[in-house]
């Protein structure tokens, strides 16, 4: 008898069938009473209810140990979707003070899975957040009212001065975003934003605990699970001691009022920055509480852009504030001596180029050119570096060599303050010229602004403080910082290791007493103090919008400096206009605790003096 081999092909067929429709089974078996864990949750929920215990966020504290932002209650109102049963909805709106339209809109965000990807009917969900003190009083004692509903305890910041706001942060609830990158987040959670509070997240946050109630057959709590013994406590954030000293915040955004611009001062020996003021600013106190979202809008709509912290995000032309860089840099590469004398009959002039410059003596060598803030010296002197081919080979190359050198002192690239946003400032290269210009085919002069601080060069305040500092120590500096110290925690080395620049510290003493004598005899006359020998260097900034940007940067004392400070005025007009004053009342300020009662009337014009940024061309 033939066999038939169709019919044997078609028992292995139906065989195998039967063993993929039977591994499809177990598969979605595994899956449904393993895996998933929504029908774990169900039943969990029907038994016990697992509650979130926020910690205390970590305080901040000033250096002088002022608490500045500390926390408040907050009350959110909870629910467990599958929980709820009707309820008077007049009644409980009436409680918490919102309409019946907006409690329906709460519900349908809730249950809207783009706006709250966590939701499950199983879990708690937020429905309303943050209640004022009085309406948690009211729907608590009402809450046996509404089966389902309960209220959940959470931390929110408030703030001691109305100051530092872009320094400080705030707090806001996360996004999808934010809890998609870090697994501690659930929605409805809150996470730094901007400032301190976000870049030291990690230890502020702390680590969050659990409540785990029993529930009985209606759903009602019987009491902790255990007595308590599954709990899991919270662990509170760490508190973080600033560098900023807050009087001195507010002292400094006390100057800057009617005006724009930026205000940065450092202690020179650690990198400790003791105030960053920025304005146009705002109230910390602004973006707390349930009114947060309507004013981040305004703020964010604000034309003046307050959110804008221009002591650190700001990138503008550092003109004369720029020179030091330019003296020292000569020096290193060998360009001139302390004795080499460039002329200046009334600026560098050079075939048909000419770059203006103020009346004083000439020709002058390095330190009196820092005094009088000659722009011929400096041009003279970049044009004797970056067309020296007998060194370099090509103006490019020596461009890059000194790019090099700025860079080392912290321009053209992000310093690294421990705040988000920072501008990292512009420095070109040679290829961006050979670009423009095509290569080889360009030379000192078609780039001398950049030698004066102009052109295409552009630095943050915070980089012109640090120059400041730079200088202060003779030749080398901490990266700039605002967080002094984190409790129970080492701070990062970035924040305690020195940084050297390329050029040797012996040529700084010379750029500090030229920097000296413009506080003695030069540009910097209105920065002087009585029994405190300060240095100095102005900057007016050439600005195509507009009126003159006004620039200082300096520190004090000479010897053994205690501050080093840059100001940044826009639309101010000379660097000692408004820049020199001001640097000179916070170095007051700071150094003495109080202003000098001959020097009164300086203070009361900068705290009065008001720039129409209606008309900045006046």
């Amino acid at each position: 008898m033939r066999k038939n081999y169709n019919l044997e092909k078609r028992k292995y067929v139906i065989g195998g069938f039967i063993v993929i429709i039977a591994l499809i089974y177990l598969i979605r078996l595994f899956n449904l009473q393993i895996q998933d864990s929504r029908y774990k949750a169900s039943a969990d929920s029907n038994a016990f209810l697992k509650k979130t215990v926020y910690p205390s966020r970590g305080l901040i504290y000033d250096r002088n140990g002022e608490l500045v932002v500390y926390n408040q209650p907050a009350y959110d109102v909870m629910l467990i979707p599958r929980d709820v049963q009707p309820f008077d909805t007049v009644d409980f709106c009436r409680t918490i003070n919102i309409t019946p339209e907006q409690l329906v809109k709460r519900f349908e965000d809730m249950r809207d899975k783009r706006l709250n990807p966590g939701y499950s009917s199983y879990t708690p969900q937020k429905l309303i957040s943050q209640l004022s003190s009085q309406d948690y009083g009211r729907l608590q004692e009402k809450l046996y009212r509404f089966p389902g509903f309960f209220i959940q305890k959470r931390i929110l910041r408030q703030y001691n001065h109305s100051t530092a706001a872009n320094v400080l942060g705030n707090i806001r609830e996360v996004s999808a975003k934010d809890i998609e990158n870090d697994d501690y987040y659930a929605p409805g959670d809150y996470t730094g934003d901007l400032g301190v509070e976000k870049s030291y997240e990690p230890y502020l946050r702390g680590q969050k605990g659990f409540e785990i109630l029993i529930r009985d057959a209606r759903g009602r709590i019987q009491g902790r699970y255990e007595d308590g013994a599954r709990d899991i406590e919270p662990i509170s954030g760490r508190d973080l001691k600033l560098s900023l000293d807050i009087k001195l915040q507010e002292y400094a955004e006390s100057l800057l009022v009617g005006k724009r611009g930026a205000i940065v001062a450092i202690e020179p020996a650690t990198g400790e920055i003791l105030c960053m003021a920025s304005n146009p600013t705002y109230d910390p106190r602004l973006l707390v509480g349930r009114e947060r979202g309507a004013n981040y809008k305004a703020l964010l709509q604000d034309e003046s852009w307050p959110l804008y912290d221009r002591a650190f995000m700001a990138a503008y032309p550092p003109g004369s504030t720029f020179k030091p860089t330019q003296g020292l840099i000569f020096l290193q590469e060998g360009i001139i001596d302390l004795n080499t004398a460039f002329p200046c009959h009334g600026g560098y002039i050079n075939g048909g180029l000419r770059v203006g410059c103020h009346a004083h003596g000439s020709p002058i060598p390095l330190k009196p050119a820092l005094q009088t803030s000659c722009n011929a010296f400096f041009c003279w002197g970049f044009k004797a570096m970056i067309d020296r081919r007998s060194k370099y080979g090509s103006s490019a190359e020596a461009f890059e060599v000194w790019k090099k050198h700025l860079v080392s002192m912290g321009y053209g690239y992000r310093l690294g303050v421990d705040l988000p946003g920072e501008n990292r400032g512009f420095v070109s290269n040679a290829k961006f010229y050979d670009k423009f210009y095509h290569e080889g085919r360009w030379s000192a002069n078609t780039i001398i602004s950049v030698s004066i601080g102009q052109g295409e060069i552009l630095a943050s305040p915070l980089q012109i403080a640090n120059l400041g500092a730079t200088i202060a120590n003779r030749g080398w500096f901490v990266t700039p910082h605002v967080v002094k110290q984190i409790q129970d925690t080492v701070m990062p080395d970035e924040y305690l290791d020195r940084r050297y620049p390329t050029v040797d510290s012996k040529w700084y003493d010379h750029v500090a007493e030229g920097m000296r004598m413009a506080v003695t005899g030069g540009t910097c006359r209105r920065a002087a103090l009585p029994d405190i020998e300060v240095c100095g260097k102005t900057g007016t900034a050439q600005n195509p919008h507009g009126h003159d940007h006004s620039a200082f940067m300096g520190f004090a004392p000479y010897h053994n400096p205690q501050i080093a400070i840059a100001v940044y005025i826009e639309n101010g007009g000379w660097g000692a206009t408004y820049g020199v004053p001001i640097g000179s009342l916070v170095m007051e300020k700071y150094l003495k605790g109080e202003i000098a009662p001959d020097r009164k009337y300086m203070e009361e014009q900068m705290l009065n003096a008001r720039i129409d940024y209606a008309n900045p061309k006046k």
